[in-house]
């Protein structure tokens, strides 16, 4: 059984070699059956667009228009979803947050601006070490949310990491760690167990390979990983790659991705550095 396994998969493998364009097939169905499992959640309105769409304008107010720092570097967020983060913490009075997933620290750097108190967990040194990072990627991590007193680095996997000993629940979090079904199914999981109180508002980053196309995966990780007793709305939000849970109604509307845009944006760019 084993060496006919191992057969099919070489016999796979020679064929994705011979005919690269055979990646595009396998990734569509693999994304075809992430689909059909997040839309099997009834409880939830989903359709060939994703989540019911907020418009970003729902969360902002009119002093609602920096976002600082940004990078315009690999691997970061966009300038939209970041406007919603600071957005959503400026809401909540001496706002607590936090959020799984550091990188350069551009996301926490944003909110502490606005936050009372910004924690942020992520993977040790040791531990990117032994996934085979280089020292100057590990070194990376933090750039801009080191130096600010109101940031707590936090280090360890979110999968293990003791969440109730931080004994408080937050305002705002944000999870952007490891994108993979299970990982987001077992933060989302975790994050509701331990640090979400009844008026928490939680957004997962990279729940959409751009704005308005679904990333099933992640979707399939938040429905599954959501509790029960999580009956607030779950929605994307338009503009970003974001995907919001929020404990009250908001303005949702079944996105049409060939609608005229009902909302844009100027934006102006100033080099700090």
């Amino acid at each position: 059984m084993f060496s006919s396994r191992f057969s099919k998969t070489l016999r796979g493998l020679a064929a994705l070699a011979r005919n690269p364009w055979l990646l595009n097939v396998v990734l569509a169905a693999d994304a075809s059956s992430w689909q059909q499992r997040a839309r099997a959640h009834t409880s939830r309105r989903l359709t060939a667009q994703g989540l019911p769409a907020v418009p970003l304008q729902a969360f902002l107010a009119a002093q609602d228009t920096t976002v600082r720092p940004f990078a315009f570097r690999e691997g970061g967020s966009l300038p939209t979803d970041l406007l919603l983060l600071r957005a959503l913490v400026r809401r909540a009075p001496q706002a607590r947050y936090f959020e799984i997933g550091t990188w350069r620290g551009e996301s926490a750097a944003n909110v502490a601006e606005v936050a009372a108190t910004v924690y942020t967990l992520n993977l040790s040194a040791q531990e990117l070490r032994g996934l085979g990072l280089t020292e100057r990627y590990i070194e990376l991590h933090g750039f801009f949310s080191r130096p600010l007193p109101n940031v707590t680095h936090l280090q360890g996997n979110s999968a293990t990491f003791d969440l109730a000993g931080l004994g408080q629940q937050f305002d705002v979090i944000f999870i952007d760690g490891d994108h993979s079904y299970e990982a987001v199914r077992t933060d989302t999981r975790r994050v509701f167990e331990h640090l979400v109180g009844p008026t928490t508002v939680v957004v997962w980053h990279d729940a959409s390979q751009q704005p308005g196309e679904p990333r099933w995966e992640v979707l399939s990780g938040i429905l599954d990983g959501l509790p029960a007793t999580a009956t607030g709305q779950l929605v994307q939000v338009e503009n970003t790659l974001c995907a919001l849970y929020s404990p009250t109604p908001l303005p949702a509307h079944q996105p049409d991705p060939l609608a005229d845009p009902a909302h844009w944006f100027e934006v102006t760019l100033r080099p700090v550095s």
